[in-house]
Formats: C-alpha cells, sequence, structure tokens
C-alpha cells in the first residue's frame, strides 16, 4: 500500500470537508464526521490544520477556486453573449454534476453571517475576496460591463436558490431562463 504525503492527504481532507459542511454546515459538522470521511483520527486531522475554522476555511477557498476555474475554462477564447452562454452553461453542469459545491457555497453564506454577527471577520474577508475573484473571472469576459456582470451573477445565485429549493426542472419557476443556457435540460440530469 503506497502511504500519501501529507499533503496529499490534506487534499483528501479539504474533499472530504467539503462534502461534510456542505450537508451540515459548519456549525453542524463535527471534524469527528471528516475525519472519519478521509480514514484518519482527530489528531492526525488537527496535526494538517490547526481547527475547524482552518479546515472550514480551506475548503471554502476550494470550493470558490473551483467554480473560478469552471468560468475561466468556458470563457477561453469567447466574449460578451458567447461567453455569457459558454458560463451559464459550465456553471449549471457543475452544480448538477457536483451539487457539494452548490451546497457548499451556500453554507458559506451562512456561515459568514453567523461568524460576522459573533465578531469575527476573518471567514466573511475571505469569501468576500473570493467571490470578488469569481466577479472579476466573469467581468471581463462580459465587456468589463457592470450591469451585464451583475445581471449574470444575479442569475445564478437565482440559480443557486431555485436549485437548493429543489425546484423541479419542469416547474414554471424555471421559465423565465434564456432557453439556450440550457437550465432545465440540465437540472433534468
Amino acid at each position: 500500500m503506497v502511504r500519501m504525503s501529507a499533503d496529499e492527504r490534506r487534499e483528501s481532507v479539504i474533499r472530504a470537508a467539503m462534502h461534510e459542511f456542505a450537508r451540515g454546515g459548519y456549525y453542524g459538522t463535527s471534524t469527528e464526521a471528516i475525519a472519519k470521511r478521509v480514514g484518519v483520527s482527530q489528531p492526525y486531522l488537527f496535526r494538517l490544520f490547526p481547527n475547524k475554522q482552518a479546515i472550514f476555511l480551506a475548503a471554502s477557498e476550494r470550493c470558490l477556486r473551483d467554480t473560478r476555474e469552471v468560468f475561466a475554462a468556458a470563457v477561453e477564447g469567447l466574449r460578451g453573449e458567447e461567453a455569457q452562454q459558454a458560463m451559464a452553461n459550465a456553471y449549471t453542469r457543475l452544480i448538477v454534476e457536483d451539487p457539494d459545491k452548490l451546497q457548499m457555497q451556500l453554507q458559506m453564506y451562512v456561515t459568514v453571517a453567523a461568524a460576522e454577527a459573533a465578531g469575527d471577520h476573518e471567514l466573511g474577508e475571505l469569501v468576500r475576496k473570493g467571490w470578488m475573484e469569481l466577479w472579476d473571472t466573469v467581468h471581463e469576459p462580459l465587456g468589463a460591463d457592470v450591469g451585464e456582470t451583475t445581471t449574470f451573477m444575479a442569475y445564478g445565485m437565482l440559480i443557486n436558490t431555485l436549485a437548493a429549493m429543489g425546484f423541479p426542472p419542469e416547474h414554471r419557476v424555471w421559465q423565465g431562463f434564456h432557453p439556450d443556457a440550457g437550465v432545465k435540460g440540465r437540472l433534468e440530469k
């Protein structure tokens, strides 16, 4: 059996943490559950990360980075309407094929609000920074138009909300989406 390096083990912890936090949120997920999913002890987990918050921060950073990379790959060589459609399709595929990405995003927003209400601003700063990097990733391909970028991001947040609430693809609420975006067809898979 090949032993994993600390970096490989750390990577497996981040993947496991995204899955666990996506389902249980920050406050509802134990480090024991994450350690169990990875197949390590809690003490080993804390050799890789100093505490639960550090694990959540790493999972949050990864979720935002993965989403940003999906957008960047989708728009390679595209501008304007073509870029918009490519990103919309790519994002819809992402949240259909990896529902943990959507759930992790939603958990990040809830956790930021709770942490900031308690006076802890570290997570909020990280998530806002990552979200602005998402914004910047889509802004340029959309012609650096603030209105287009705002509309695109607003539609994305609406898609997040509707998908998280479990609206079936045939529901009338999806009718207002651009037909070329393929939201209905992608959500049916």
